[in-house]
């Protein structure tokens, strides 16, 4: 069996994460440590808690002990990038447990927060950053920071900030990095443009996969129950609730403006219901996510965006109140339940003009849901794209003046 001292570790990472009770690596951290310890770049196909954020940490802090001193104000020795603030905050966590015992500082910095405390932080210059891209620029823009002493680079979630259009900024911050430097690439999927930005920011990558995209953990039980309508939906989803009052829910909506009238629907019916997404500030999506980690509430309804980086072990089921548009979301959605060893259920209210996106994602996971419940709904075709492009500019004309 391979252990984590096999590896060739640092005997102080080795106590931390023996203090923290890890015991045996996981696939993703068995492939991706040694390429990372012998200072390849590296390109990982992994899911959402699947350890990835100890199979880059691990070697990069080992790498990091190896070059001793302390940071130089206002510098940085090695950047991580992340989509969200829930998964720059979970990133940030576990780095701080696996640096226990050294010297080393781990920073992280999030839109949504105090911009000048995070400068005044800044000033004493830090080992780690672990940054979103957007908060990350503007403390670029103020001069708080230099990235010009990092030389090392991860991208975690990089499937996710593609879709979040942080691309650009990827563009502004990655010369801004020194040389030579090591590049770590991690997304739950590789569509082509991710093998672009292998190609542009990562040198002849050794490249790891440690599980096959679309295949969710055997563990979740899945079911399809068709519906009406959104009302049909909220009247299901209130029944699925009621029938499991002990577990903790997690509930995806496609939108913001949904998800948080869906809350408010519940939590008017007397469930104890929280909500995270974009409209959220930093300081509501916390209080949210403590409050639902305590069991004070125990459903969270979240977009997808809001919930990446969300680890809560005690998930019992996931309902899919919207399904998402990216079929591969499906996957990652359903993958908060089951977690360390439990079982967990995943349902799907699926209406008429979702049926396209069902085949999308069965077609990916080579499954078919099974249908717990309802009649099939008629099938609604999308409207010709010329025609959704007039209703928008009808419906702009009709928009009062500000």
């Amino acid at each position: 069996m391979t252990t984590f001292e096999s590896l060739g570790l640092d005997p102080k990472l080795l106590r931390s994460i023996e203090s923290a009770g890890y015991t045996t690596p996981t696939p993703i951290q068995l492939q991706a440590i040694p390429p990372v310890l012998a200072g390849r770049d590296v390109m990982g196909l992994a899911q959402t808690g699947t350890g990835k954020t100890a199979a880059f940490g691990l070697p990069l802090i080992h790498r990091l002990l190896t070059h001793p001193g302390r940071p130089a104000p206002k510098t940085v020795k090695a950047l991580v990038l992340a989509p969200t603030r829930e998964l720059v905050s979970q990133i940030a966590g576990n780095l701080e447990t696996y640096v226990k015992g050294t010297r080393m500082k781990v920073t992280s910095v999030v839109g949504g927060a105090s911009i000048n405390r995070q400068t005044r932080t800044l000033a004493h210059g830090t080992d780690i950053l672990v940054a979103t891209p957007g908060r990350l620029i503007d403390l670029m823009d103020r001069r708080a920071l230099r990235l010009d002493s990092a030389r090392f680079l991860v991208l975690d979630e990089a499937d996710q900030m593609l879709d979040m259009g942080f691309i650009h900024a990827l563009r502004r911050i990655a010369p801004a990095l020194g040389t030579p430097r090591q590049t770590m690439l991690f997304s739950a999927t590789m569509p082509r443009q991710m093998t672009e930005i292998a190609a542009a920011y990562l040198d002849d990558p050794v490249r790891i996969e440690a599980a096959r995209v679309g295949k969710p953990a055997d563990r979740i039980v899945q079911g399809v129950h068709w519906a009406e309508s959104r009302a049909d939906k909220i009247r299901l989803l209130k029944q699925h609730l009621s029938a499991a009052p002990e577990g903790l829910a997690l509930v995806f909506g496609r939108t913001k403006h949904g998800s948080e009238k869906l809350m408010k629907d519940l939590v008017k019916d007397g469930f104890r219901a929280v909500s995270i997404h974009g409209n959220k500030s930093q300081g509501q999506r916390e209080r949210a996510l403590r409050a639902f980690r305590a069991g004070e509430a125990r459903i969270l309804v979240a977009t997808d965006v809001a919930a990446r980086g969300i680890d809560i072990p005690g998930v019992s089921h996931v309902y899919n109140f919207d399904l998402p548009e990216v079929a591969e979301n499906y996957v990652h959605r359903i993958g908060r339940t089951a977690r360390a060893g439990a079982d967990g259920d995943a349902v799907a209210f699926v209406s008429g003009s979702e049926i396209a996106l069902l085949r999308q994602i069965e077609k990916l996971m080579k499954f078919s849901i099974p249908v717990i419940g309802g009649t099939r709904p008629a099938e609604e075709k999308p409207a010709p794209r010329a025609q959704r492009n007039s209703r928008r500019r009808q419906h702009r004309r009709r928009k009062p003046a500000a």
